[in-house]
């Protein structure tokens, strides 16, 4: 039986400001799972803290609320012990590139094979607008009395230079297109990134839906807005590395365009490379069983509480190798 958006809906109430671009992330996340045909008991969401820790409180699926910054180690271990899992990471421009940073940039060395989705909207929403790594330098928004002190961290060039092997953007109020981008991450074999341009109503009064909309510059001709944004692959942007000798040039282009911002600003997939090897697949390397018989799948203890680990295999492997 095909699945719908409904069948990923749970009975919380959706608590998030009125206008917030969460609600958009949470409709494209349902519609793109819905889309796969992926089962909530095959998925596990994993979230850290900010109001883009809730869609486990919202999504149908296993979930897990953890701590801080700590979304991406969390998400791993889950991947890593059932790599038949679905697992995808969610958190805020605060979580994942303020305390969380370094799990941000080594995670990226590991590339295990999941996604992670981030909600940019330059503040820190849950606790009163301070301004977020994202911000950009001078800025001053609602919440801050002073501009913003701090130069801003690019996640796009970040993600292409640490080794995120699927990176991609996309915008909140454009469900559609966050759907496809959301489905392409998660089809794709590797660590997927992708930074969603989420407008905070509450706090964030600069990046704003209209501002992302061209509001503040209509064209005098049409008398229409002159949008801020635009898709790479309207331009034909070709992110892929179809050979490995492409690698080099093709971030090298990414990071170029990661750069674009004010006047224009890129949506879709920056860069994308399916020839890296996963951690999964490395592990399977090192330890031939792993994939058919991963940590989830084994038995833990005997009822009498004694270790049920037989280590043979294990040794043979090792002897062998």
């Amino acid at each position: 039986m095909a699945l719908k958006m409904s069948d990923f809906k749970t009975d919380v109430f959706v608590d998030w400001c009125p206008g917030c671009g969460n609600f958009g992330i949470l409709a494209a996340m349902q519609m793109a799972f819905a889309e796969l045909g992926l089962e909530p008991h095959r998925i596990v969401l994993v979230s850290g803290i900010g109001c883009s820790g809730k869609p486990p409180h919202f999504i149908k699926a296993y979930g897990v609320h953890t701590l801080h910054g700590r979304t991406l180690p969390f998400a791993q271990g889950i991947k890593l012990a059932n790599p038949e899992l679905e697992v995808m990471a969610v958190g805020g421009d605060g979580d994942g590139l303020g305390i969380g940073a370094g799990h941000f940039v080594n995670a990226g060395r590991r590339n295990v094979d999941m996604t992670y989705l981030m909600h940019d909207n330059g503040v820190y929403g849950l606790t009163k607008g301070q301004a977020s790594p994202t911000l950009r330098l001078g800025l001053k928004t609602k919440s801050l009395s002073k501009p913003n002190i701090n130069e801003g961290v690019n996640p796009i060039a970040l993600a292409v230079m640490t080794g995120y092997t699927f990176v991609a953007r996309a915008y909140a109020y454009d469900t559609k297109h966050l759907k496809d981008i959301i489905k392409h991450a998660i089809q794709h074999k590797g660590l997927a990134f992708v930074d969603i341009l989420q407008p905070c109503p509450t706090y964030n009064n600069i990046n704003t839906k209209d501002w992302y909309a061209g509001m503040d510059r209509i064209n005098s001709k049409t008398g229409k807005p002159n949008s801020r944004l635009y898709k790479l692959d309207e331009i034909g942007y070709d992110p892929v590395v179809h050979e490995s000798n492409e690698d080099f040039k093709k971030k090298m282009v990414a990071l170029e365009k990661a750069q674009e911002w004010g006047d224009k600003i890129p949506l879709g997939i920056f860069y994308q490379n399916e020839l890296v090897p996963t951690f999964q697949e490395r592990l399977a390397q090192r330890i031939p069983f792993y994939l058919s018989n991963p940590p989830a799948k084994q038995k833990i203890s005997e009822e009498t509480g004694s270790s049920a680990a037989i280590l043979e295999q294990f040794f043979e492997e090792l002897k062998t190798s």
